[in-house]
């Protein structure tokens, strides 16, 4: 069997550059996380935080993050949380739909929280709402996104 993320995580998180290691492994299995340059600084049961900088290859045309980055960055925090915090062992889960505000220009480092409420009972199919928040360098809310994962038994 395979390790789980949330135990991947641990064993690296504490090496130097342990956050980027992870990050990079993430974007190997994801491929297009890749295209934003994330590096996931916190990962816990019900919990993920990543970051990504402001450069040219995800600039919109004024200036600032694109939409899709901010959509992508959303969509990382929420899956790479789902798979650390739904029972591998009895449950999968998959992005379903996404939401989504743009609330101000994103500009320079942005940070995005997915984080739902624990403890909770697992179902089989099951629609999980994952909010996420994302924010800018000077804690300026700037994007929300409403990720629903489907959930089921295996």
């Amino acid at each position: 069997m395979a390790a789980s993320l949330m135990g991947i995580y641990k064993s690296v998180r504490w090496l130097p550059f342990g956050n980027w290691l992870f990050s990079k492994a993430v974007c190997i299995k994801a491929p297009y996380f890749g295209s934003i340059k994330p590096t996931i600084t916190h990962l816990e049961a019900g919990k993920c935080v990543a970051v990504i900088k402001k450069r040219r290859s995800i600039q919109n045309h004024i200036g600032t993050i694109h939409a899709i980055a901010q959509c992508n960055l959303a969509e990382l925090v929420a899956g790479v949380m789902t798979d650390a915090t739904v029972p591998v062992k009895t449950h999968r889960w998959i992005p379903k739909g996404m939401t989504v505000q743009y609330l101000k220009k994103a500009d320079g480092v942005l940070t995005a929280e997915a984080r739902i409420d624990l403890p909770r009972v697992w179902q089989d199919k099951e629609d999980l709402i994952v909010p996420v928040e994302v924010f800018d360098q000077h804690k300026t809310k700037v994007f929300h996104a409403d990720i629903t994962m489907y959930i089921t038994e295996r």
